[in-house]
């Protein structure tokens, strides 16, 4: 009996090994798979809101670490674009605290000048049929922000039309496009003073 229960335990112990062993080789495979998918899907991103021609470092590694008031609460990322080791641009995550159903989560490239190369939501609660337009998979009115040039905060033209400005909004719904609008505008004065805050903004991973 003994006996018997004894190669019963030493039969457990071994298949348990074995399966833990095939988990830890499973998991450390898909891990790596899992990164790769996330880093072409950030790349992906990316290109849809800067420019690929407009910058030649590798943007994905040149993250920065920024807390701004103007930028919504907390620490955000920001990736700077080069072109011949000469600052360019940015792309900026970026939060509009004030969305209809909660914070927007957004994505924003904007050269040190005041204009916006691109915009993408990347995180949202908004109403679907309504506030949802901000989703490109949706509408395309996220769009309407590449090229936009922003003259200072006291820029009345970026602003949705109801506010008197250039951007549309959605019929029942003004409060997300508003919120939107405000954030990328936000963002965009914010990367004008980059340039002079790179020397000093933290590295990501430091």
């Amino acid at each position: 009996m003994l006996k018997t229960m004894r190669k019963h335990g030493v039969t457990l112990a071994l298949f348990a090994a074995g399966a833990t062993g095939l988990t830890a080789a499973v998991n450390q495979l898909t891990k790596t798979t899992i990164a790769e998918q996330a880093s072409l899907q950030q790349k992906a991103l990316f290109d849809q809101v800067i420019a690929g021609d407009s910058y030649n470092n590798a943007l994905q590694q040149s993250c920065y670490l920024v807390s701004d008031p103007a930028l919504g609460k907390g620490t955000h990322h920001l990736w700077i674009a080069r072109k011949d080791d000469k600052p360019v641009a940015a792309v900026i995550e970026t939060t509009a605290p004030d969305g209809y159903s909660g914070a927007i989560q957004l994505l924003v490239g904007a050269d040190f000048s005041g204009t916006i190369l691109g915009a993408r939501v990347i995180e949202h609660h908004e109403t679907p049929g309504l506030g949802d337009k901000i989703d490109l998979r949706i509408s395309d009115w996220i769009t309407g922000f590449a090229g936009k040039k922003i003259n200072g905060p006291a820029d009345s033209h970026f602003a949705v039309k109801k506010d008197g400005g250039d951007f549309d909004q959605f019929t029942g719904a003004t409060i997300t496009p508003r919120a939107v609008v405000n954030a990328v505008k936000r963002t965009g004065i914010y990367a004008m003073t980059l340039p002079e805050q790179l020397p000093h903004l933290p590295v990501c991973g430091e």
